[in-house]
C-alpha cells in the first residue's frame, strides 16, 4: 500500500518524521514523504499524483488543529478522487491541554478516519494496519 506522509504546517519535527517513514517502510508500505512544513493542499495533491491509499499527517508542536480544520472542505473540492483514501493524523495535535476523549472526535469531525493524540508510533501503525485489513476484507 502507498502512504503519503509528512509534517503539517509550521511544524518541523524532522527526526520523528523520518522515524515514521522508516517504520512505515519496515511494515511494507511504499512511502512518499513530503517532509516538514507541508501545506494540507500539498498532501492531497501528492495523494492524487501517487494514487496513495493513505494520507498520514504528523504533528508534534500542537498546531495541527489550525492547519487541518479544512480537511472536509478540501475533500469536497476533489470530489470522488479521495473517496477511498484513509486520512490519518497523529502526534501532539493541539496547543494547550485536552484529552483524547475530546480531541479525537474533533479531528474525526474535521475529516480524519484515524486520529491518534499522544499515542506511541507503533500503537498508531498497528491500528492503521488493522483498520486497512478490516477495510479490505
Amino acid at each position: 500500500m502507498k502512504v503519503v506522509t509528512g509534517v503539517v504546517g509550521n511544524d518541523i519535527h524532522v527526526v520523528a518524521n523520518r522515524l515514521i517513514d522508516l517504520s512505515l517502510q519496515a511494515r511494507g508500505f511504499e512511502v512518499f514523504n513530503l517532509g516538514v512544513n507541508t501545506y494540507l493542499e500539498e498532501f492531497v495533491d501528492a495523494v492524487i499524483e501517487t494514487n496513495a491509499d493513505i494520507l498520514l499527517i504528523s504533528s508534534l508542536n500542537g498546531e495541527a488543529e489550525g492547519w487541518c480544520r479544512e480537511v472536509k472542505i478540501l475533500k469536497s473540492k476533489y470530489g470522488n478522487l479521495l473517496d477511498d483514501v484513509v486520512f490519518m493524523i497523529g502526534g501532539n495535535l493541539v496547543v494547550g491541554s485536552g484529552t483524547a476523549d475530546d480531541i479525537v472526535p474533533r479531528f474525526k469531525n474535521y475529516g480524519f478516519d484515524l486520529v491518534f493524540h499522544q499515542v506511541d508510533l507503533n500503537t498508531g501503525l498497528d491500528a492503521l494496519e488493522e483498520f486497512m485489513k478490516e477495510r479490505n476484507t
